[in-house]
């Protein structure tokens, strides 16, 4: 789900760039087809994990266990003696607490309001936050979802929700030798969450300031 590759509007070859967060949104939302240029793809499978230049990340093929919950961890062998080897019991000292969520997990919605949405029901917050939890999604595409929210179906958002759900139990289940890996992946969509709550923060701002000097200017009959 690259920017690159999904919005039906593409730069390029006379093509209009894809909406950017900041960018002037029409009347009702934007269409879905500016969102994804084909149906959202199906949950994450166990695919290699190989990071490439812009492709989404994928859970590998991992046969170990699960983390352990976060907290003290056990004797070493007792760990080896629950599935874990060496590289497992390592990673899990070096990243202590973290566990896949823990971090955009302790980050907010605040600044970023879901558009109305007659057609459709469904828990705002809990949408978003399967969003800003997401890996495999771009800072510019959970925006362009979010301003497409009243032009999607129930059945779309539904679908979207529950791909959403299953690639955060996709990684939540890899073995701890992966934790470093999630850890930074998690970091860098952390702070870009942080960054569309701050364009959508700052475009707020402005409406309001438009709000108030058109109502200024109709006081004076201008």
């Amino acid at each position: 789900m690259s920017d690159s590759a999904q919005p039906q509007q593409q730069s390029g070859q006379g093509g209009a760039q894809p909406i950017r967060p900041g960018d002037p949104i029409p009347s009702g939302g934007i269409d879905p087809t500016q969102v994804f240029a084909a149906p959202p793809p199906p949950p994450p499978s166990a695919q290699q994990g190989a990071q490439q230049d812009g492709a989404q990340p994928q859970p590998p093929k991992d046969a170990g266990p699960p983390p352990p919950p976060a907290g003290p961890l056990p004797a070493d062998d007792q760990l080896k003696a629950a599935g874990y080897d060496d590289e497992d019991i390592r990673v899990l000292k070096e990243v202590g607490n973290y566990r896949f969520g823990s971090l955009t997990g302790q980050l907010s919605n605040q600044n970023v309001v879901v558009p109305t949405h007659p057609e459709t029901t469904f828990d705002e917050q809990r949408f978003l936050n399967l969003l800003r939890g997401s890996i495999s999604l771009t800072r510019d595409e959970k925006w362009r979802i979010i301003m497409a929210i009243p032009k999607l179906s129930q059945f779309q958002i539904d679908e979207l929700q529950k791909i959403l759900d299953e690639e955060r139990i996709k990684f939540s289940e890899l073995s701890p030798k992966h934790l470093l890996q999630l850890m930074k992946l998690e970091q860098k969509h952390g702070d870009d969450w942080k960054d569309l709550q701050a364009i959508t923060a700052q475009q707020s701002a402005k409406a309001d300031e438009s709000a108030q000097a058109d109502a200024i200017r109709k006081q004076l009959g201008l």
